[in-house]
């Protein structure tokens, strides 16, 4: 998917004064990163250098180091004499995200120590979640779920652990973005997550853990069968 300069720069003029007077490429790949996360850029979108570099103010060496960032983090690849390109997952890749977040996320809630748990970032977002499928924005739903998973590893405290989820929910991103039925696949999760927040808010450690190892579960299979089905309708039957 190629598009106009204009097109890919994905509004980001709006984010220049998240950089600040010192600019540098890991910033700049965190915005194009959570970018990335929200559905901005779509797998295969191929990102025009002088349309993000003119929109976030920064030179294009910078932009090439963070180009260079994030295709390291598997969320872009370089096409010899072609550009920059937001990465297509294959169906295994999808597979391998759920099982990396069910190490990471059981373990974080595992390790959340006595109660009360600092829960404000989960209401926001299951409160997100909620209003945005009141309004039919099922893709808001999406992003929406991408934001409480953040909020549930953040509940550990660790710069290094929200790096990693923040790479690995990005990925995740690229295939739910794909998707061609998003109601059906995240509606369900909304009731799911307000259950982990209120199991949480009981103090209930262990009940939150089973709660979200099973959520896990079943949503590694909804999303990878929706994923599977999507590419085969993109690529179509081979002969």
């Amino acid at each position: 998917m190629d598009v106009s300069e204009a097109v890919g720069a994905g509004g980001l003029a709006d984010d220049r004064a998240l950089l600040g007077r010192t600019s540098t490429a890991e910033r700049v790949a965190d915005i194009l990163r959570t970018r990335i996360a929200e559905g901005y850029f779509p797998p295969g979108t191929r990102l025009s250098e002088d349309g993000i570099a003119g929109a976030l103010g920064v030179s294009r060496n910078t932009l090439r180091e963070a180009f260079r960032l994030l295709t390291h983090e598997r969320l872009l690849v370089h096409e010899l004499n072609r550009g920059v390109f937001v990465r297509v997952l294959a169906v295994d890749d999808v597979d391998d995200i759920y099982r990396t977040r069910g190490l990471v996320e059981c373990a974080v809630v595992r390790g959340l120590g006595q109660p009360p748990f600092s829960l404000d970032g989960l209401v926001a977002t299951v409160a997100e979640g909620e209003a945005a499928a009141r309004a039919g924005d099922w893709q808001g739903v999406s992003t929406a779920n991408i934001h409480f998973h953040r909020e549930l590893v953040a509940l550990a405290g660790s710069a290094r652990t929200d790096e990693l989820m923040r790479s690995v929910l990005a990925e995740l991103r690229l295939a739910l973005h794909v998707v061609d039925d998003p109601r059906a696949l995240h509606e369900p999760y909304l009731v799911r997550n307000r259950e982990i927040l209120d199991a949480l808010r009981a103090g209930e450690r262990t009940t939150a853990e089973r709660l979200l190892a099973r959520y896990l579960d079943d949503s590694r299979t909804r999303v990878t069968a929706a994923y599977a089905r999507a590419v085969d309708a993109r690529t179509g039957p081979t002969h």
